[in-house]
């Protein structure tokens, strides 16, 4: 692996684009299973019954404790922290001094103790946490983490195993578990149990919009808590997810993964300086532009405007403020036309160049995907993570469009890229396509929508 840094890479390729869209960056396999049944089986599950997703390898952490450590996160992100205890949970979101989305992820107070704060995700974020705690605590502030790689990257096992337990059966299951009612925990609350003899604690939330459980505690008593799961739901149709269901999980619940980081301006050189080429990621998609920032989006783009909050000063807070009047895109569910997705798939069995091969479940192709979205020619939006849904039948992506593009209304996704990236996931010989897409709401099921955050 290349010492370059990011800065170092930009200047050998001329621009953010040019090195973005043709940087490899290799489809990562974790020691979890690509099916149990099959990946149809699986996302039903979830919807229809009971589902047990393994989260303990794909993600990354970062341990964080010392006296100054709220207050320097605080001065990063637009989150009120004015209840930040342990107990309790934030999707913690950063942007830059324009106000775009550096990135997201979720950060648990566990407790009072060392590392007993932990922000888990994918390392877009964490990356800009850590170069901010390091300047810091080189400053002499009292900040101090410790970085806990995904099982792709790491050494040894990690520190805990995470369990989700899901779907309308979530609690039927939970019961068995804790011989009783399931007790009142609000969303986002963090609460302890015993399971199989062995402490742990659980979040309240659901990674595919239906309720459940986060499950978590040392990674060595993870089996006899994964054992007791699935004997508790053996009767009510439990289902072990695998790795490929579960990336699609974020397609019910509206979360949209990887968003580009809004790191290439003139207040985030120093960090480029620091953060290495090899984690910037890769660009995917028909969206082309030699302007990074066509790419950016802001928190209100793609639905975490909720987590915004003026109650203190944070980077970014006065260019926030004016995109919180008046927010020009939001997020959608778009609802992809059946007969152009079948055309999309039937070009690969017809004489002369196919279509932009469509992969099924997912069919992201680069680490931040972005399609462009059109209405009578002219861009509306961005199309970012794509897949097939065997519960309602439908291939769909998370988009973020105009605000005025309107529920209902019909309008184009392209698919396949031009000019072709140089990168390896690329077809080197494919065609771009236009596939009709129904705009709907985001996350499409009202569960997820409305008493999911409700009942949690």
């Amino acid at each position: 692996m290349t010492s370059e840094t990011l800065a170092q890479a930009i200047a050998r390729a001329g621009n953010p684009v040019e090195l973005l869209r043709n940087q490899d960056w290799p489809a990562i396999t974790f020691p979890i299973q690509a099916e149990f049944t099959n990946w149809r089986d699986e996302q039903r599950a979830w919807s229809q019954s009971v589902a047990i997703m393994d989260q303990s390898h794909h993600m990354t952490q970062l341990f964080l404790h010392g006296s100054d450590l709220i207050p320097l996160i605080e001065s990063i992100s637009p989150n009120t922290f004015r209840t930040f205890r342990p107990g309790v949970a934030k999707q913690l979101i950063s942007v830059n001094e324009d106000g775009f989305l550096i990135g997201d992820g979720i950060l648990f107070y566990n407790d009072e103790g060392p590392e007993g704060i932990v922000l888990i995700g994918h390392h877009i974020l964490i990356d800009w946490v850590r170069f901010t705690v390091e300047k810091a605590a080189s400053a002499g502030q009292d900040v101090h983490h410790r970085l806990e790689a995904n099982s792709n990257m790491r050494v040894g096992d990690p520190t805990f195993f995470r369990y989700e337990l899901q779907g309308p059966r979530a609690d039927r299951v939970m019961e068995t578990l804790i011989g009783g009612p399931v007790p009142e925990v609000k969303f986002f609350h963090i609460a302890d149990f015993e399971i199989a003899g062995k402490k742990v604690k659980a979040l309240r939330h659901g990674m595919a919009g239906q309720p459940g459980f986060e499950f978590y505690g040392a990674y060595a008593d993870g089996p006899a808590v994964l054992g007791a799961m699935l004997e508790a739901g053996a009767e009510l149709g439990v289902r072990r997810v695998g790795a490929k269901a579960y990336s699609s999980s974020p397609l019910e619940s509206g979360w949209v993964p990887t968003p580009l980081p809004a790191i290439f301006g003139d207040d985030l050189a120093e960090y480029r300086e620091w953060l290495p080429a090899a984690r910037a990621g890769s660009i995917g998609g028909s969206l082309y532009s030699t302007d990074i920032s066509d790419y950016y989006v802001t928190p209100f783009d793609i639905g975490l405007g909720r987590s915004v909050r003026f109650d203190h000063d944070f980077r970014g807070r006065a260019a926030l403020e004016r995109i919180a009047e008046d927010p020009a895109r939001r997020k959608v569910t778009l609802l992809w036309n059946s007969e152009d997705v079948a055309a999309v798939v039937r070009s690969q069995l017809e004489p002369g160049t196919p279509a932009k091969f469509l992969d099924f479940p997912k069919a992201r192709y680069g680490f931040y995907q972005m399609d462009l979205v059109e209405r009578g020619g002219v861009q509306v939006g961005i199309s970012t993570d794509a897949g097939y849904i065997a519960y309602d039948q439908l291939y769909m992506s998370l988009a973020t469009v105009d605000a005025d593009i309107a529920e209902g209304e019909v309008v184009e996704v392209v698919w396949g890229e031009d000019p072709i990236s140089r990168k390896p996931q690329v077809d080197a010989a494919h065609r771009q396509v236009r596939i009709r897409a129904t705009v709907a709401p985001a996350p499409y099921h009202d569960y997820a929508r409305t008493a999911y955050r409700d009942n949690g």
